[in-house]
């Protein structure tokens, strides 16, 4: 009797047909696996940022770090950011070009090292300007970067997402204490570039500049004989331990920005644009500079009692500081400073100092 074969295929064929269908099936499923976690991946925008500070510094754990992660978390985690520290990827000084040349995509930028490249926000440096902290200072420097475009405009090589100011830089020395403005004659002093290189200069001092980090070992060699500086200095970079001399007197303030390269910003969709400026801006400026430099004063306090660390402390009266130093090294850089820009073509010189000063008399703006 001849087999039924009404069903065609033995099993066995059978069997192999299904297998190897489910195989194609669990490969499809793999392939549309794959592709989903490699389009989610491809979602994640990998940044790297440049800092000339120490992660451990006050700036980094204070200011840095806090804002790198607003951002990440303003993003929704479609910005990853590496974060480069110390002047591991580029020098403090050389870090607006490194923005230019796409070294890093965004970074800390401290301006008194490029003396001519943004003059006219050069005004919140002129010396003994009435205002004592850096959330002041950076509300008045954003405000008047959003208000003036000739002073925006000089920042255009890259893109600035915030602006701010230091505290006021005091004049720490290591063998001669400085009382009164003829003290300051023939001293090595570290400053910024502008005005605070001309008023060491009036002052008849030998102004240097160099990058902070470097001030430590030349103050302790005698490469430098003094230092303009601030809270956040004098304890990122251990000051005290080698200045013995500390003249309060406010000689001006540093500025400062957290700038993307254009090519870097332009390239970013334009809700990461909104995510990072909604963390930075006038909020974001004020920020750091309330958490960089006026929150570190009680911590130097601190440290100098538990290391026992004696800092002699020159402290003249308000009215020694207006008569001694104010009237007559302070207003005469103010009036030459707008003579300066206005021969240099910028019309609204005088207009930017008298708005800085209406900013300071207001105060720190209501967010």
């Amino acid at each position: 009797m001849r087999k039924n074969r009404r069903f065609g295929m033995p099993l066995v064929a059978v069997t192999l047909v299904v297998v190897l269908a489910l195989a194609l099936t669990v490969a499809g499923c793999g392939e549309k696996e794959q592709a989903t976690t490699t389009t989610a991946a491809a979602q994640v925008i990998t940044l790297k940022y440049a800092d000339q500070n120490a992660v451990t510094g006050w700036e980094g754990v204070h200011a840095a770090t806090p804002w790198l992660d607003q951002i990440e978390q303003a993003t929704g985690g479609k910005v990853k950011i590496e974060r480069f520290f110390g002047q591991t990827l580029v020098t403090g000084k050389d870090t607006w070009e490194g923005l230019k040349s796409g070294v890093a995509d965004f970074a800390w930028c401290m301006h008194g090292y490029w003396a001519n490249l943004t003059p006219l926000a050069d005004v919140v440096t002129l010396p003994f300007l009435p205002y004592d902290t850096g959330e002041l200072g950076a509300a008045v420097l954003w405000q008047l970067y959003e208000e003036f475009p000739a002073l925006a405009q000089q920042f255009s090589d890259n893109h600035p997402v915030l602006l701010w100011t230091s505290s006021p830089y005091y004049l720490l020395t290591t063998k001669k204490a400085v009382y009164k403005p003829e003290d300051v004659k023939g001293l090595k002093i570290r400053a910024l570039g502008g005005p605070p290189t001309q008023l060491v200069e009036a002052l008849g001092g030998v102004p240097v500049s160099m990058p902070m980090p470097d001030t430590y070992q030349a103050l302790q060699t005698g490469v430098l004989d003094g230092i303009l500086t601030n809270w956040e200095s004098l304890y990122s970079f251990r000051h005290y331990e080698v200045g013995k001399y500390l003249t309060l007197v406010p000689f001006h303030t540093a500025y400062f920005s957290q700038s993307f390269s254009n090519k870097t910003w332009n390239s970013l969709p334009d809700d990461v644009k909104a995510a990072i400026e909604s963390v930075s801006g006038l909020k974001g400026s004020m920020f750091w500079g309330k958490n960089m430099f006026d929150t570190c004063v009680q911590e130097i306090d601190k440290i100098l009692a538990e290391k026992k660390i004696e800092l002699t402390r020159i402290t003249p009266t308000d009215e020694e500081i207006k008569t001694l130093w104010e009237e007559k090294y302070g207003r005469p850089l103010w009036a030459d400073w707008v003579k300066k820009m206005e021969a240099a073509g910028f019309k609204d010189a005088q207009a930017i100092l008298d708005r800085t000063l209406e900013l300071i008399e207001k105060g720190v703006p209501q967010q």
